[in-house]
């Protein structure tokens, strides 16, 4: 039966998948348009100074600049691997 239902089910259309993708490549360079220039050094910096005391891969460190009002707020997210001391 479930073969069936695999075989029923509607599948998305290429158009409205690609206007999926479309969105999200657009919403990604509207929130990299405010950032300031040195924020790809200041990672790679902030990674190379984490890496000196624990081994994290370059996709382990997030970092965001959100600005309201008067106030910028830097955040900084780092995966640790497991195991390391916590």
């Amino acid at each position: 039966m479930k073969l069936l239902e695999f075989l029923k089910r509607e599948r998305k259309k290429s158009a409205s998948v690609a206007k999926e993708r479309l969105q999200i490549i657009v919403a990604h360079q509207r929130s990299q348009r405010g950032q300031p220039d040195y924020m790809p050094m200041l990672e790679r910096e902030l990674l190379e100074v984490i890496r000196r005391y624990v081994e994290v891969d370059d996709d382990a460190i997030n970092i965001s600049l959100d600005s309201e009002d008067n106030c910028s707020v830097l955040e900084l997210n780092v995966t640790l691997p497991k195991g390391s001391p916590g």
